[in-house]
């Protein structure tokens, strides 16, 4: 095993909590790998399994930012799985693995005999966690979805955006790195129970299910009440005022909709004769004057800048904020304190940095960052640790089993 696995091995087993449990990762495009990336960052140790022709994916080249990003902290085995004497080898492997991640088509693993029910006879530990596009069963379950397919049948896409201006999608894939988040807490609730029963198990989500989740109040709002929402825009739903309102030289958010953040916004404004106005004095009354407010606001805090209003309003105990553009994101100082971009060494990029961890472990070190791995470029070690001999694997070269 080269040095460098070594000390990365040894630096997962002295700091990372996830050290020692050996995960396959099947995934590709985003939901899959996102749910994978928790489980690599946190010290688990990630085989990913490629086709031996395998192309450079939705990501864009492989040592482009968004491979690198979601494919980091990995070694990589390049087998094919429609070969039978490469199959042979996989489920080998698949018998020393704790976890196995997936997001293919539910179609394409049975096709490949490498399904929970393939697998748990031969390994009854195995945690096998999947991704889809609409379920694993139902009448949706053999369509493949993605991200903004989910966000238009999930309802998403009719509350985003301004009202009357037609669907609106999100500016990220929120169903692929909500479904892959939500499946990393599924795997981890079913390693805690694995602890008591000795038994892994089938735990899966897709981006539908992971859509309809996060309209939550949205989706309590018509489930209780019957009220079908539309688009807002910057607005809040339902408080007000609370939205997005310019300054001389960027705009900000404001938050001011309970009645003490109310008064005190109108203090803070100089404009106490706001709290006088009848229809303004509860948020039912501010709502349905909406449009009103939103102007006499815009009014005042466009004769300030952002700086200006925001000291103001942080003084007043109003949460506002400026509305940043990514390289703003970057520069701000709490970002920058958070340590929200990691610096990691790429064998032909050099000293970059990749998004980091947002979960923090008090008296648990994060920042390991490894190298994403070339195709196949693991082999060797990753089938010897799987018990397969020198011989069994030139014979798996010589079969075209390998890339």
């Amino acid at each position: 095993m080269p040095e460098s696995v070594v000390d990365a091995k040894l630096t997962q087993e002295t700091r990372l909590p996830l050290a020692g449990l050996r995960v396959l990762d099947l995934t590709l495009a985003r939901a899959g790998p996102t749910c994978v990336r928790h489980l690599a960052d946190w010290g688990a140790e990630i085989i990913r399994v490629e086709p031996p022709a395998a192309g450079d994916g939705l990501g864009g080249a492989r040592d482009g930012f968004d491979q690198i990003n979601l494919h980091r902290n990995k070694r990589g085995l390049a087998i094919d799985l429609k070969n039978p004497a490469g199959h042979a080898a996989f489920l080998k492997l698949a018998a020393t693995a704790d976890i196995l991640v997936e997001n293919m088509r539910m179609q394409v693993k049975h096709r490949l005999k490498i399904a929970y029910d393939d697998l748990k006879e031969i390994n009854p530990r195995l945690i096998y966690a999947s991704i889809s596009g609409f379920g694993q069963t139902g009448p949706y379950s053999k369509r493949g979805g993605v991200d903004q397919i989910a966000q238009g049948m999930g309802g998403l896409m009719t509350i985003t955006g301004e009202q009357g201006r037609g669907p609106m999608r999100v500016g990220i894939p929120i169903n692929d790195l909500t479904a892959g988040n939500l499946l990393a807490m599924g795997i981890m609730m079913k390693l805690y129970d694995r602890e008591r029963t000795g038994k892994g198990g089938y735990v899966h989500t897709s981006l539908l299910e992971a859509q309809v989740f996060m309209l939550d109040f949205q989706d309590s709002r018509f489930l209780m009440d019957g009220e079908v929402a539309g688009q807002a825009g910057n607005d809040h739903p339902v408080n007000i005022p609370m939205g997005v309102f310019p300054t001389t030289d960027k705009p900000i958010n404001i938050a001011a909709s309970s009645p003490k953040l109310w008064t005190n916004f109108c203090k803070a404004a100089g404009h106490e004769e706001w709290l006088e106005v009848e229809e303004w004095k509860t948020n039912g009354g501010r709502s349905k004057d909406r449009k009103r407010i939103n102007e006499v606001i815009a009014k005042v805090t466009g004769q300030h800048s952002s700086d200006y209003w925001i000291d103001k309003l942080e003084e007043a105990g109003i949460p506002c904020g400026p509305v940043n553009n990514i390289k703003e994101v970057f520069e701000d100082p709490q970002v920058q304190h958070l340590e929200m971009a990691m610096p990691m060494k790429h064998r032909t990029r050099g000293d970059i940095h990749v998004v980091a961890q947002p979960v923090n472990i008090e008296g648990v070190e994060t920042g390991f960052y490894r190298d994403i791995p070339d195709l196949g470029e693991h082999n060797d070690e990753i089938l010897a640790e799987a018990g397969l001999t020198p011989a069994e694997i030139a014979d798996l070269k010589a079969k075209g089993a390998l890339g």
